[in-house]
């Protein structure tokens, strides 16, 4: 069987910026087990596959190791190949997906995904976590996520994960958030999962579920510019809606190609 297949760089401007994310458009649904296994030879953060339906697009998101409930890049990735690479008509999108009804608005060529709030509430640092990171966070919060908040962009970006201890705690399809106060933007963070065949996101959209209402209430502002500090870099434009989150971005096509399922 011969597939359509993309690779798009998501949240940002420039080819080897962003996020990688492989999207892969089905007529119908194969089995999840072949699903995972293309999500694993394409080894990148996260491949979409989605089918198309009447009045909505079946969206679902794989990384190399598992199916996950919500990821951004990939869905602005979706949106983009729809649109640029599809001709797809409507301005506003709607993903039937694992976390509910999913809009994404495109405004030219920005990509407004409107997502849940998930806001996090104050915890306790699991000790595999505290022994696993090089410094130690001002405050812990979780949500899906662990949050951690840091006084300075410098920590976040100089963070180190000790990979062997990190990888002894099971966060199901979370991860790791380091956080703090931008210097050239309203706050930056990066993003870690353990267990998992890539280690540090290069950009999260579904972690600044948590990220959007943490933020708009320290700043006291809805409207806010991240930037995820992973070497590939990428810039998400934030809007808290209350029960819902906006993330904004942009896209660029790395590859246009198919690929051979038995």
């Amino acid at each position: 069987m011969k597939l359509p297949i993309y690779q798009i760089d998501a949240f940002t401007e420039e080819i080897y910026g962003g996020n990688p994310a492989c999207v892969v458009p089905l007529q119908d649904w194969l089995p999840d087990e072949v699903l995972l296994k293309i999500a694993k030879e394409n080894a990148v953060a996260e491949t979409a596959f989605f089918v198309r339906e009447k009045n909505s697009i079946h969206l679902r998101w794989f990384t190399p190791d598992l199916e996950m409930d919500l990821c951004g890049h990939a869905t602005l990735a979706t949106a983009y190949v729809l649109k640029v690479h599809m001709d797809y008509e409507p301005d506003i999108m709607v993903f039937d997906t694992l976390s509910g009804e999913l809009k994404v608005e495109c405004h030219a060529d920005l990509m407004t995904l409107d997502f849940p709030s998930r806001e996090p509430i104050r915890a306790d640092l699991p000790k595999t976590i505290k022994d696993a990171i090089s410094t130690q966070p001002d405050a812990v919060l979780v949500a899906r996520d662990y949050v951690l908040v840091y006084p300075s962009e410098s920590m976040v970006d100089n963070l180190q994960i000790d990979r062997h201890t990190f990888d002894q705690i099971d966060l199901g399809t979370g991860g790791v958030i380091a956080t703090a106060r931008g210097n050239q933007s309203d706050f930056v963070s990066r993003f870690f999962t353990p267990q998992a065949t890539i280690l540090e996101d290069p950009v999260t959209g579904s972690a600044h579920c948590s990220l959007i209402p943490y933020w708009s209430k320290q700043l006291n502002k809805s409207d806010m510019t991240a930037i995820q500090l992973s070497d590939r870099r990428g810039t998400l434009y934030c809007q808290d809606k209350g029960d819902r989150v906006l993330i904004s971005g942009k896209a660029r096509t790395f590859m246009v190609g198919h690929i051979w399922v038995d």
